[in-house]
């Protein structure tokens, strides 16, 4: 393991966080909010210790960089930034015990939503900013915005190591021949999604602060809100703008960077955006019909199926209604879109539709295969064939996601919660998406659940964002094994 070089990247990574959460100690100055700014200081003071000390004693490169230890440092790197990602909220006292100030972080960076706090409105304006920052910073991944500022020196092998660990879906292609170039296009086209939403937001009359808060969660397709009611007391008007946007944030950013060479051809063909898209009308019209009568007019109907089904498939976990309350169907819809997801390559959590269908045509093959043993047949995604070793992968981590969501489930039942709430949290944690159904609904919290409890959905958390396998590697031997 070249310890060095990860202890290198991990001080970056710390750096970074460092830096953002100066805009939050200002934010707390401004508003004269004592006891935030010092924990903002004592946080900043704390990271920058830990940063001098790596750097000390991590000079020098040793060997090349291998894949695993990618994939190591990504895990560590993110859990590291969880532990002293919440210092802000532990030293201000807004979440006075310190298990459920890194529960609290765990969700913001891996943009889940899922939050331990029964009210946020009385916390600080910084506190709350932070909060909500950490969705943004997490959505497109320190290691990409570090990627895209930092030179590494022409290794582009070193660099696709990080960024395939961190990356959300089954592969991670290059949109231009230089990796760096390609992380800064990604951000590029992230900042400029959440500038405009925030511009469209300001033109509907939500104040800036509310704006800023609002669109870095729906950017980073997180969910903290900053009221107590989520997006529901906002007019309609936001609310279709918080829905347009959390559905942009769930589509491929490689689409926007064809669009900007002007292939609309190959994005709309592109079988992803269509089964991603086509799941959303669907369900869209499908709950619509569905919880006709409980609202007091057809647009009420629609504009409420629409969000809930743009936060849900997008992962983003925010609401205007309590849809705890809709019928088993709808209730079951949303259900199937927190374990689909949005699209590869964007902020959104869940298998991802791009695995539904590379499972789907392996399936088929399958299939035809015992019914024509001699026969050869690839599978093809956008007329291009799938690499078998990508096929591979896809099957080990539906398995992997099997295997998880069934021990996470036993073991949270301890607390003895209902069937319906355990189940749903397991599923909305790990697919990133923050509200459940009953006792982790769109109106309660997960502050209710156990230490060890919040520990697991945590470790779900992050195994969601990482996408299983970086947080596995570090509980596999042959990962520290020395040769």
């Amino acid at each position: 393991m070249n310890y060095k070089m990860m202890g290198q990247f991990i001080a970056k990574m710390l750096a970074i966080e460092t830096a953002f959460m100066l805009p939050a100690l200002l934010i707390s100055l401004f508003c004269g909010e004592a006891s935030a700014v010092s924990a903002f200081v004592g946080s900043i003071a704390a990271i920058a210790a830990v940063v001098g000390l790596l750097f000390l004693t991590c000079r020098g490169s040793g060997r090349a960089f291998q894949e695993k230890e990618g994939l190591v440092s990504v895990a560590i790197g993110w859990v590291i930034l969880s532990l002293l990602g919440c210092l802000p909220f532990y030293f201000s006292g807004a979440i006075p015990r310190y298990v459920d100030a890194f529960f609290e972080i765990v969700s913001g960076f891996t943009t889940t939503g899922a939050s331990i706090l029964p009210e946020v409105e009385s916390l600080p304006r910084g506190i709350l900013y932070w909060r909500s920052f950490s969705h943004w910073l997490g959505g497109m991944g320190v290691l990409v915005f570090l990627l895209a500022i930092a030179p590494q020196g022409g290794n582009d092998g070193f660099t696709m190591h990080l960024l395939r660990a961190e990356s959300p879906g089954p592969s991670v292609g290059k949109l231009v021949p230089r990796m760096k170039k390609t992380a800064g296009i990604l951000y590029l086209i992230y900042v400029f999604l959440t500038v405009l939403n925030i511009v469209f937001l300001l033109a509907g009359g939500m104040p800036l602060f509310d704006s800023v808060c609002t669109a870095l969660g729906t950017a980073g397709t997180g969910g903290f809100g900053i009221k107590n009611d989520s997006i529901a007391g906002y007019s309609p008007y936001l609310q279709n703008v918080t829905t347009v946007f959390m559905l942009l944030f769930g589509i491929n950013f490689g689409c926007y960077y064809l669009l900007l060479l002007k292939e609309f051809t190959a994005v709309f063909r592109d079988e992803e955006l269509r089964l991603y898209l086509g799941l959303v009308l669907a369900s869209i019209a499908a709950i619509s019909w569905n919880i006709r009568g409980l609202y007091d007019t057809l647009e009420e109907t629609i504009r409420h199926a629409a969000f809930q089904v743009a936060t849900i498939v997008t992962t983003t976990g925010y609401a205007t209604t309590d849809f705890d309350l809709w019928p088993s169907f709808s209730k079951g819809i949303l259900l199937l879109l927190m374990v689909v997801g949005a699209c590869a390559g964007s902020t959104g959590g869940g298998i991802k539709c791009i695995r539904v269908i590379l499972l789907l045509k392996s399936l088929r093959r399958n299939i035809r295969q015992v019914i024509h043993p001699r026969k050869v047949e690839v599978v093809r995604n956008n007329g291009q064939v799938i690499d078998e070793k990508i096929l591979a992968n896809t099957n080990a981590y539906l398995a992997a996601y099997v295997v998880i969501i069934i021990i996470s489930f036993l073991v949270i039942s301890l607390d003895n919660f209902s069937t319906a709430t355990n189940f749903t949290a397991v599923l909305a944690c790990f697919n990133n998406i923050g509200p459940g159904l009953e006792a982790v609904g769109p109106t309660c919290n997960y502050g209710a659940y156990s230490d060890l409890s919040k520990l697991v959905l945590s470790f779900d958390m992050l195994a969601g964002r990482l996408e299983i396998f970086p947080i596995l590697a570090l509980f596999t031997r042959g990962t520290w094994r020395v040769r």
